[in-house]
């Protein structure tokens, strides 16, 4: 009788056992709210574009390039001579500042320290990163960043809200070459 009692058991624990299955949520998202958002992120970036695009054809008095990275500049002072630019891991000093598409401070350069920067190393906006690997020592540069290029959506959780493009004019003071970057 145990014999027997103890199969039927064990039977039973057997088959009772089972994987547990996936559960289906109880409200499914259809894709619109991404597709809300990226459609909203279209339209910011347009604006902002078309918004610099007039600042430069209003500005008949300096050449304006574009960066293949999504902005544009001008050079107030550049170097002909020279050919070295900061590589991954060269130290920069360099000071900047940061206003407004209509020119209003934001931050001026006597309110931000001169800054040391190890090349891609270090947290940084990424249109400045990508602005200094364009510059060489001593040249001075002014950048008109979209807020995607800038702060973003986010800002700077002080001064800088969100989606607000920005002015910058950096000059580069000095570039420390990475001791393997010295050879190239």
């Amino acid at each position: 009788m145990k014999k027997t009692l103890f199969s039927l058991l064990a039977i039973l624990l057997m088959f009772s056992c089972k994987s547990p299955e996936a559960r289906k949520p109880v409200t499914q998202r259809s894709g619109d709210y991404i597709n809300e958002s990226i459609e909203r992120n279209k339209k910011i970036v347009a604006a902002e574009e078309e918004q610099i695009m007039k600042i430069i054809e209003e500005d008949s008095t300096r050449e304006y390039l574009s960066s293949p990275n999504g902005f544009w500049y001008y050079y107030n002072t550049k170097d002909t001579a020279s050919t070295v630019t900061p590589q991954f891991g060269d130290v920069v000093e360099f000071d900047y500042d940061l206003r407004t598409l209509d020119g209003r401070a934001i931050y001026s350069d006597e309110e931000i320290p001169v800054q040391s920067y190890a090349m891609d190393k270090e947290k940084l906006f990424s249109g400045l990163r990508e602005g200094l690997k364009l510059m060489k020592e001593g040249e001075t540069v002014t950048f008109l960043f979209p807020s995607h290029k800038a702060f973003g959506y986010y800002g700077d959780k002080k001064r800088i809200g969100t989606d607000v493009p920005v002015i910058s004019t950096v000059t580069l003071k000095k570039i420390t070459q990475e001791n393997n970057n010295q050879n190239n």
